[in-house]
């Protein structure tokens, strides 16, 4: 996944604290992490360019871009996963941050243990899977391939950020079966989820956005109210909560 020194992931850090940026960047590097920061957005952008990141730690609170901008900016052409620190009081910001295409947040103030397997988590779903037989999955409407984690509609190629990804690939193993909302929180985000239901909420209806011919009525992605979710590769599974 990387080609960086020694093979370590490449962390970038965004922030305009500059004791928080560099607490993160000590902790980071003592744990093997390589690790470049910037204190504004327009600085993220040109340096994630310049050194294209394994994963990003990125505060909503920039000086001169919105946080948001920012995603949007990375998401033009960078897969890597984003990170979010966000004060406690930016509950719609968080939501606009993982519209935008961010990955997980994280509450100011936090604890450095969480941060870091935030970031660890982030990377595993960005990881690679091999994947050996069974692995292309076809609906009416576009294929699924595990194995190369590509998604292809009669348009094109769709761009999945690695959440997107890791949410489709588990819906997608368990086609035809409902899969209960917290077994879908710590199978994408990890064991410590389990009630974050807006996480699920919001991605689902970006991938559906993406992948349904008519997302506001899903043919695909299917919602069972009070139970969890499930991938129905024959659309017949319809829901009548989206």
């Amino acid at each position: 996944m990387t080609g960086h020194q020694d093979g370590a992931a490449r962390v970038l850090i965004v922030d305009d604290d500059d004791t928080l940026r560099r607490a993160l960047g000590i902790n980071l590097k003592a744990r093997g992490y390589e690790v470049v920061d910037a204190a504004d957005g327009a600085s993220a952008l040109a340096l994630a360019a310049r050194k294209p990141p394994d994963v990003v730690v990125l505060d909503l609170g920039l000086p001169d871009l919105d946080g948001v901008e920012v995603i949007l900016g990375l998401r033009a052409w960078s897969r890597a996963p984003i990170v979010v620190l966000s004060a406690r009081e930016d509950q719609s910001q968080k939501v606009a941050a993982l519209d935008a295409g961010a990955d997980d947040y994280v509450t100011k103030p936090f604890g450095m243990d969480e941060l870091l397997a935030r970031v660890r988590a982030a990377l595993r779903r960005a990881a690679p899977v091999e994947e050996t037989g069974g692995s292309v999955v076809t609906t009416p409407d576009f294929t699924v391939d595990l194995r190369t984690r590509r998604v292809v509609t009669a348009a094109g190629e769709v761009r999945l950020t690695p959440t997107e990804w890791a949410l489709l690939e588990v819906l997608v193993r368990h086609a035809g079966r409902y899969v209960p909302s917290k077994t879908l929180l710590q199978e994408v985000w990890g064991p410590s989820y389990g009630t974050e239901t807006n996480y699920l909420r919001v991605y689902m209806a970006q991938l559906r956005r993406k992948l349904e011919p008519d997302p506001a009525r899903p043919r695909y992605l299917i919602t069972d109210p009070g139970m969890g979710y499930h991938f129905a590769p024959d659309a017949a599974g319809q829901s009548g909560e989206h």
